[in-house]
C-alpha cells in the first residue's frame, strides 16, 4: 500500500471531487474528520450484494469492479469506479442492504465514511452533511434520469421481440443502475 497520505493531499483530492465541490475548507474538515482510509488489494470485496450498508465511499487511488447477480446470467459486470468516483451513498441515506457488490479492480485506496458518524455528523446539524446529502440527491437524479432515458430508448426499440430481447435488454438496464450500491 502507498505510504501515508497527508491531510493537505486529502483535503486537495476531495476539493477536486465533484461530490465535495460546494464545502468551504472548515466544512471539508468536518467531514475528513469522519473519515477512513482504507487499502485493499486487487480482488478484495468492499462490500457484498445484500449486506448491510454501513458506510460510503470515494476511490482516491486505483480502480474498482460493481457486479450485480442477475436470474439470466449470474455475476455481471456493470460498472468500473475510478479515482473520485463515490458508491454507497444510498446505504447513507437508507440503511438498505447493498444492492451489488463492489471488488478492489487493482489495489486500492479508498475514502471509507461510516453511517454512524455521518450520522452523527447530521445530528449536531452541521452544514456539512446537508450539503453532502444535497450533493447526493443529484447524483440520485442524474442516475435516475440515465436510467429513464436508457429504459424508453429499450422500451421505443419496435424490433424486441415479446420475450427474449426485452427480457435481457431490462435486465441489462437494471443491472447498470445499481451502482450506487
Amino acid at each position: 500500500m502507498p505510504a501515508p497520505l497527508s491531510l493537505e493531499e486529502i483535503l486537495h483530492f476531495l476539493l477536486e471531487t465533484p461530490l465535495f465541490g460546494d464545502l468551504d475548507a472548515h466544512e471539508l474538515s468536518e467531514v475528513v474528520h469522519i473519515m477512513q482510509v482504507q487499502g485493499l488489494r486487487q480482488g478484495q470485496t468492499v462490500f457484498a450484494e445484500n449486506q448491510e450498508g454501513d458506510a460510503w465511499y470515494v476511490v482516491y487511488e486505483g480502480q474498482c469492479i460493481v457486479t450485480k447477480e442477475t436470474s439470466f446470467a449470474g455475476a455481471r459486470e456493470i460498472a468500473r469506479l475510478e479515482p473520485r468516483s463515490c458508491f454507497g451513498e444510498m446505504a447513507i441515506l437508507d440503511g438498505s442492504p447493498r444492492s451489488a457488490t463492489v471488488v478492489a479492480g487493482s489495489d486500492v485506496v479508498l475514502f471509507r465514511f461510516p453511517r454512524d458518524h455521518f450520522l452523527s455528523l447530521l445530528d449536531t446539524q452541521t452544514l456539512a452533511a446537508y450539503k453532502l446529502i444535497h450533493q447526493m440527491a443529484k447524483l440520485l437524479c442524474q442516475r435516475q434520469r440515465l436510467l429513464n432515458q436508457r429504459l424508453g430508448d429499450v422500451l421505443g426499440d419496435q424490433s424486441i421481440d415479446e420475450h427474449g430481447v426485452i427480457r435481457r435488454n431490462i435486465g441489462k438496464l437494471l443491472d447498470s443502475f445499481s451502482v450506487s450500491e
